[in-house]
Protein backbone atom coordinates (compact mmCIF):
# COMPACT_ATOMS: atom_id res chain seq x y z
CA UNK A 1 0.00 0.00 0.00
CA UNK A 2 2.76 2.40 0.96
CA UNK A 3 4.72 1.57 -2.20
CA UNK A 4 1.69 2.39 -4.37
CA UNK A 5 1.20 5.70 -2.57
CA UNK A 6 4.85 6.65 -3.15
CA UNK A 7 4.57 5.67 -6.82
CA UNK A 8 1.36 7.69 -7.24
CA UNK A 9 2.91 10.77 -5.61
CA UNK A 10 6.04 10.43 -7.75
CA UNK A 11 3.98 10.24 -10.93
CA UNK A 12 1.89 13.20 -9.81
CA UNK A 13 5.00 15.27 -9.14
CA UNK A 14 6.46 14.35 -12.54
CA UNK A 15 3.29 15.20 -14.48
CA UNK A 16 4.31 18.79 -15.38
CA UNK A 17 7.47 17.46 -17.04
CA UNK A 18 5.37 15.23 -19.29
CA UNK A 19 3.24 18.21 -20.29
CA UNK A 20 6.11 19.85 -22.18
CA UNK A 21 6.15 19.29 -25.90
CA UNK A 22 8.96 17.50 -27.69
CA UNK A 23 8.35 19.61 -30.80
CA UNK A 24 10.84 22.31 -31.78
CA UNK A 25 9.58 25.90 -31.41
CA UNK A 26 7.71 27.44 -34.32
CA UNK A 27 10.04 29.17 -36.85
CA UNK A 28 9.11 32.74 -35.91
CA UNK A 29 8.52 32.14 -32.20
CA UNK A 30 11.96 33.53 -31.33
CA UNK A 31 13.18 34.80 -34.72
CA UNK A 32 12.40 38.29 -35.94
CA UNK A 33 11.12 39.17 -39.39
CA UNK A 34 13.66 40.38 -41.94
CA UNK A 35 11.75 43.61 -42.67
CA UNK A 36 12.13 46.01 -39.70
CA UNK A 37 8.76 47.72 -40.42
CA UNK A 38 6.93 44.41 -40.42
CA UNK A 39 8.71 43.36 -37.23
CA UNK A 40 7.74 46.65 -35.55
CA UNK A 41 4.06 46.05 -36.45
CA UNK A 42 4.29 42.47 -35.20
CA UNK A 43 5.90 43.52 -31.91
CA UNK A 44 3.29 46.22 -31.35
CA UNK A 45 0.51 43.69 -31.86
CA UNK A 46 2.21 41.05 -29.70
CA UNK A 47 2.38 43.59 -26.87
CA UNK A 48 -1.42 43.99 -27.04
CA UNK A 49 -2.20 40.27 -26.86
CA UNK A 50 -2.44 38.38 -23.57
CA UNK A 51 -0.75 35.00 -23.11
CA UNK A 52 -3.46 32.44 -22.50
CA UNK A 53 -1.16 30.34 -20.30
CA UNK A 54 0.53 33.02 -18.18
CA UNK A 55 -2.51 35.34 -18.17
CA UNK A 56 -0.53 38.23 -16.73
CA UNK A 57 1.94 38.63 -19.57
CA UNK A 58 1.70 39.58 -23.18
CA UNK A 59 2.71 37.01 -25.77
CA UNK A 60 5.79 39.17 -26.43
CA UNK A 61 7.00 38.65 -22.83
CA UNK A 62 5.89 35.06 -22.21
CA UNK A 63 8.05 31.97 -22.65
CA UNK A 64 5.05 29.62 -22.76
CA UNK A 65 4.90 27.33 -25.78
CA UNK A 66 1.44 28.64 -26.75
CA UNK A 67 2.75 32.21 -26.64
CA UNK A 68 5.57 31.18 -28.99
CA UNK A 69 3.03 29.66 -31.36
CA UNK A 70 0.98 32.86 -31.24
CA UNK A 71 4.09 35.00 -31.91
CA UNK A 72 4.87 32.78 -34.89
CA UNK A 73 1.32 33.14 -36.15
CA UNK A 74 1.39 36.94 -35.80
CA UNK A 75 4.74 37.21 -37.60
CA UNK A 76 3.71 34.87 -40.42
CA UNK A 77 0.48 36.78 -41.02
CA UNK A 78 2.23 40.17 -40.88
CA UNK A 79 4.83 38.84 -43.34
CA UNK A 80 1.98 37.72 -45.64
CA UNK A 81 0.69 41.30 -45.65
CA UNK A 82 -2.27 40.95 -43.29
CA UNK A 83 -3.13 43.98 -41.15
CA UNK A 84 -2.65 43.89 -37.36
CA UNK A 85 -6.34 44.74 -36.84
CA UNK A 86 -7.42 41.78 -38.91
CA UNK A 87 -5.04 39.45 -37.06
CA UNK A 88 -6.32 40.74 -33.70
CA UNK A 89 -9.93 40.20 -34.82
CA UNK A 90 -9.09 36.64 -35.92
CA UNK A 91 -7.42 35.86 -32.58
CA UNK A 92 -10.38 37.33 -30.66
CA UNK A 93 -12.77 35.22 -32.73
CA UNK A 94 -10.66 32.15 -32.01
CA UNK A 95 -9.76 32.66 -28.32
CA UNK A 96 -12.36 35.18 -27.12
CA UNK A 97 -12.06 38.87 -26.27
CA UNK A 98 -9.99 38.03 -23.19
CA UNK A 99 -6.92 37.49 -25.40
CA UNK A 100 -6.75 41.25 -26.05
CA UNK A 101 -5.59 43.72 -23.39
CA UNK A 102 -8.09 46.17 -24.91
CA UNK A 103 -11.23 44.08 -25.42
CA UNK A 104 -13.83 45.43 -27.82
CA UNK A 105 -17.11 46.68 -26.36
CA UNK A 106 -19.83 44.08 -26.73
CA UNK A 107 -22.42 42.08 -24.80
CA UNK A 108 -19.82 39.79 -23.20
CA UNK A 109 -17.66 42.75 -22.05
CA UNK A 110 -20.49 45.02 -20.93
CA UNK A 111 -19.89 44.23 -17.25
CA UNK A 112 -16.16 44.86 -17.68
CA UNK A 113 -16.84 48.42 -18.79
CA UNK A 114 -19.88 49.07 -16.56
CA UNK A 115 -18.47 47.69 -13.29
CA UNK A 116 -16.24 50.69 -12.45
CA UNK A 117 -19.10 53.11 -13.04
CA UNK A 118 -21.50 50.99 -10.96
CA UNK A 119 -19.00 50.73 -8.10
CA UNK A 120 -18.36 54.48 -8.19
CA UNK A 121 -22.11 55.16 -8.14
CA UNK A 122 -22.65 52.75 -5.23
CA UNK A 123 -19.77 54.36 -3.29
CA UNK A 124 -21.23 57.82 -3.89
CA UNK A 125 -24.66 56.69 -2.71
CA UNK A 126 -23.19 55.10 0.43
CA UNK A 127 -21.16 58.23 1.20
CA UNK A 128 -24.21 60.47 0.68
CA UNK A 129 -26.28 58.22 2.94
CA UNK A 130 -23.64 58.37 5.71
CA UNK A 131 -23.38 62.13 5.47
CA UNK A 132 -27.14 62.43 5.66
CA UNK A 133 -27.28 60.23 8.80
CA UNK A 134 -24.46 62.10 10.54
CA UNK A 135 -26.35 65.39 10.24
Amino acid sequence: MRRRLVLALTLLAAAPVAADSNQPPAPYAYKQLEDPRQEARAKALMGELRCLVCQGQSIADSDAELAGDMRNLVRERIKAGESPDRIRDWLIARYGSWVSYAPVFGPETLFLYAAPLLLLLMGGLLAARRLKRSR
